[in-house]
């Protein structure tokens, strides 16, 4: 893992090989962002998150983000998701990258520009 900085914020880069296979494993690294590295936004790679994350009848996604919108973490998940045939998970990321805590994106840059923005910027 490793901490960037852009805009005055303080965003984790979580490596690929990091795997994220169950909520408890999300919520350790919740405790690292809060404990740990000073950072108030995670980025993680689509790798990194099991089939079953994409897989909305699963509820396993809904369980993880609604824990880090539950701590106040901002999150962006960076990969292809065009491959997903499911219209209900398009739909859900859809929606999630129209609001301020989660964003689906192609890549880090653009991961970091959305955790990053002017919106987000401290006392504005």
């Amino acid at each position: 893992m490793r901490s960037m900085e852009r805009n005055g914020h303080h965003v984790l880069v979580v490596d690929r090989s990091f795997q994220i296979q169950s909520v408890q494993q999300a919520l350790d690294l919740m405790g690292d962002v809060m404990n740990h590295s000073g950072s108030e936004a995670v980025v993680i790679c689509s790798e990194s998150l099991p089939d079953a994350f994409f897989d909305l009848k699963t509820c396993f996604a809904g369980e993880v983000l609604q824990k880090f919108s539950s701590y106040g973490i901002r999150l962006a998940i960076v990969g292809n998701f065009e491959g997903y045939a499911s219209g209900a998970l398009q739909a859900f990321i859809r929606e999630c990258n129209k609001g301020s805590l989660v964003f689906w994106k192609g890549s880090l840059e653009d991961a970091l520009d959305a955790l990053c923005g002017p919106e987000h910027s401290s006392g504005g």
